[in-house]
């Protein structure tokens, strides 16, 4: 078995400005990930077979988005017993909405954590990852509290900032 890592899922190359996000905070922890596109309705065996492929692999969490009907992280939480968190992608009418719904109301028994929905449910996806992961990998567990403390940081800096401009 390999490295044990994260599958990042996305219904359409459409989400993956959505989806950078998401990488770009497991990159900045250090995490092992694989892309891929496919889809809870267009290509149902492919999006099985990968699922089935990724886990054997060792995937330890999967992460799927999906805008309008976002069916994607409900099939796979369908086909895995891993952990699988679903981001509801800003699309279409009901500015993802529709897509937080899909997401969020999973059958008792076949759970999907939900993020909220567009950019900050995809930064938030990654570091649930994390989290699920640094359960068992103290190094993980070290990173991931060395970024809240730098993003603690950040927030003490700018208003320190903002009270010596007032």
């Amino acid at each position: 078995m390999s490295k044990p890592f994260v599958a990042v899922l996305m219904g359409s190359k459409s989400d993956l400005p959505v989806i950078e996000k998401t990488l770009e905070v497991l990159r900045g922890l250090g995490m092992s990930y694989e892309v891929k596109i496919t889809s809870a309705h267009r290509t149902p065996d492919a999006t099985h077979s990968y699922v089935k492929d990724a886990e054997a692999r060792g995937c330890q969490v999967f992460i799927c988005a999906a805008g309008l009907a976002a069916h994607l992280a409900g099939a796979v939480a369908g086909i895995t017993t891993r952990p699988v968190i679903g981001i509801p992608i800003d699309a279409g009418p009901l500015k993802g909405l529709d897509a937080l719904l899909a997401t969020v109301q999973m059958p008792g028994g076949v759970p999907v954590a939900t993020v909220a929905i567009g950019s900050a449910g995809a930064k938030n996806a990654a570091y649930l990852a994390a989290q699920i992961m640094a359960v068992a990998d103290e190094e993980l567990r070290t990173r991931v509290r060395q970024d809240r403390q730098k993003n603690s940081e950040a927030v003490t800096a700018a208003d320190a900032e903002l009270q010596s401009s007032l």
